[in-house]
């Protein structure tokens, strides 16, 4: 506290004195600091053109040291305390066991499906290259194709994993979820009592 206070008394007599030497007929700062050359074949841009392009502002002084970056952060002890709080909305994911966040996927199941995916798609790849395809692709694993009759694969274009369906895989995720509208007008209220 007290090296603030003569800090300031500082501050405040070196302003008295600058207005001593401005009285008295001394300038300050010294002319010869004052002086600016400018060539004759100088182009005639003011101060202020410069500053209309905007690479000046916005600009900080200088860097935020480390100390002032974590009191910012996780607060100051005698000012304001940021606490380090426990996070309380973490889950159990019922399938592997793993934590996760609530309203989030869990990261280990994730995982499992983003590689099945990407396996998914470099077999998709080598099959059809990067043409475009005009029919649909249905993607099956080992010994599903005779479960369907062959009616069913007219039409489409089957690319088949070289290995057997996951556990967790289901079938009907590759099944078209849109329901057809339907043709009728009217529609009849069921379950009345």
């Amino acid at each position: 506290m007290a090296a603030s206070m003569l800090r300031r008394v500082g501050r405040i007599l070196k302003q008295i004195e600058n207005i001593f030497a401005l009285a008295f007929g001394r300038q300050f700062p010294p002319q010869s600091l004052c002086v600016v050359a400018v060539p004759t074949n100088a182009t005639n841009k003011t101060s202020l053109d410069v500053l209309d392009n905007g690479f000046l502002w916005a600009v900080p002084r200088s860097r935020r040291s480390v100390e002032k970056r974590l009191s910012r952060k996780f607060g100051y002890p005698e000012y304001v305390y940021k606490l380090l709080l426990p996070k309380r909305n973490l889950l159990v994911c019922n399938t592997c066991g793993h934590h996760y966040e609530a309203n989030h996927l869990c990261p280990h199941c994730y995982a499992k499906v983003r590689t099945e995916t990407e396996a998914m798609q470099s077999t998709i790849q080598k099959e059809l290259g990067l043409n475009p395809v005009e029919q649909e692709v249905v993607v099956i694993y080992e010994g599903e194709k005779v479960e369907q009759p062959a009616e069913f694969w007219k039409g489409k274009r089957v690319i088949e994993m070289k290995k057997e369906r996951p556990s967790w895989f289901s079938k009907n995720l590759l099944e078209k979820s849109t329901v057809q509208p339907s043709s009728g007008g009217d529609v009849k209220p069921t379950e009345l009592a």
